[in-house]
């Protein structure tokens, strides 16, 4: 997934909750600013707990998978 997929992807989870930039930024403890680059993929040097911030506090979690399958499901995902 690219930097502006992923942006997209916390806005419209966010706006699924009908929640406001300020109103979440407030919840994860982070400027309104930060949240609106992050949505715009503008990472930059945005940390993993940052986004780990955002998407737990809109009921999501990251994920780490290997990629050592070569990008390969495995059999557990077929």
């Amino acid at each position: 997934m690219k930097l502006h997929e992923i942006g997209s992807k916390i806005r419209k989870l966010r706006e699924e909750k009908l929640l406001t930039q300020e109103q979440l930024s407030t919840r994860c403890g982070i400027s309104r600013v930060t949240l609106g680059k992050v949505e715009r993929g503008e990472l930059g040097n945005t940390s993993v707990k940052t986004l780990d911030l955002i998407l737990f506090n809109l009921g999501y979690e990251i994920e780490f998978k290997s990629n050592q399958g070569f990008g390969l499901p495995t059999l557990d995902e077929i």
